[in-house]
């Protein structure tokens, strides 16, 4: 089940290429710390797994009154707050309140991309943002091909998934889904390069208190409970999610407090879901004692197969 919504699509950057590109960024926490020649703190060793990329090498600073971000080239005001409560529905207020940092990221990483289009020539003239993004984006995924090799190794890994029919029947389809998926790891490989940017300085009273607030929720306290957790993303009506939920029941009941079996419900946690790069449900996320990302799969997930990742953080 793919989330379209026009609210996810709000969250991430890379809604702009949907379904061009059909991007997906499954972000990874608890990396390496790093910290500016300066000597400067910068976001990740601070607090290390709260920015997801662009702003984990942003130093924290004293900024000028009023300010939450300076870069080369724009800053952004601490009245951007209120501005993106205030365009978020009346429901989602809440939510968005404890995801700002992560709003700001996602903001940040809009215009630096914005400012590369317009270093590499792409006019703001008569078109949205979002069209300068998505041409830019296109551009730098254009020329990406696939080869009937490719093709075929595919389909002889996958046959399954196209009802057994003959190859030149299915040939181009596997062609196009998997020029998507190359578009897609240049994309990634792109915004992920972001992450060495230095010029970020970001209000460090400010991100101290986010910090707080974007940790209070269901997946990051169990994450910090110092036990083994499985978090499910899905959906209620979503057959392969309403699939899991036995499986869900039982390891609760058969791991007890030996284990942590976390639901989260992405229609009514758009943000949260965004934040864990969730795009299409059931998604089963699996977590070590120590709260680092182990494992991950996308769509229905046997209990037998659950179970070998369980074995692997220690749960027999």
């Amino acid at each position: 089940m793919i989330l379209k919504t026009k609210l996810f699509m709000q969250f991430s950057i890379f809604g702009i290429l949907w379904p061009t590109i059909a991007g997906i960024v499954l972000f990874s926490t608890f990396v390496a710390f790093s910290v500016h020649a300066s000597g400067d703190e910068t976001v990740e060793y601070k607090y290390p797994g709260l920015a997801a990329g662009i702003l984990k090498s942003a130093r924290l600073d004293k900024l000028g009154s009023g300010k939450l971000l300076t870069a080369d080239g724009f800053e952004i005001l601490q009245t951007w707050v209120g501005e993106t409560i205030n365009a978020i529905p009346a429901e989602m207020r809440e939510e968005a309140a404890g995801s700002l940092f992560f709003l700001l990221e996602q903001e940040v990483t809009r215009r630096v991309v914005l400012r590369d289009a317009n270093n590499a020539g792409i006019s703001m003239k008569d078109v949205t943002e979002d069209e300068v993004i998505r041409l830019y984006l296109s551009q730098k995924v254009a020329g990406i091909t696939v080869s009937d090799g490719e093709a075929q190794s595919f389909y002889d890994a996958n046959r399954e998934m196209v009802g057994g029919l003959p190859f030149d029947q299915v040939k181009g389809s596997i062609q196009d889904f998997l020029v998507q998926q190359k578009q897609q790891e240049a994309v990634i490989d792109y915004v992920k390069n972001l992450e060495n940017l230095k010029d970020f300085r970001v209000n460090a009273e400010w991100v101290k208190n986010q910090n707080v607030l974007e940790r209070d929720n269901p997946v990051d306290r169990a994450r910090r409970s110092g036990k083994p957790t499985m978090v499910e993303f899905g959906a209620a009506g979503c057959v392969p999610c309403d699939m899991m939920q036995p499986i869900l029941d039982k390891l609760k009941k058969t791991h007890g407090k030996r284990l942590n079996v976390v639901f989260v419900n992405v229609q009514e946690n758009q943000i949260l879901g965004a934040r864990f790069g969730i795009r299409s449900i059931p998604v089963q996320v699996f977590y070590d004692r120590f709260g680092r990302e182990t494992f991950r799969h996308v769509g229905f997930f046997a209990e037998a197969e659950v179970n070998k990742e369980l074995v692997k953080l220690g749960l027999e």
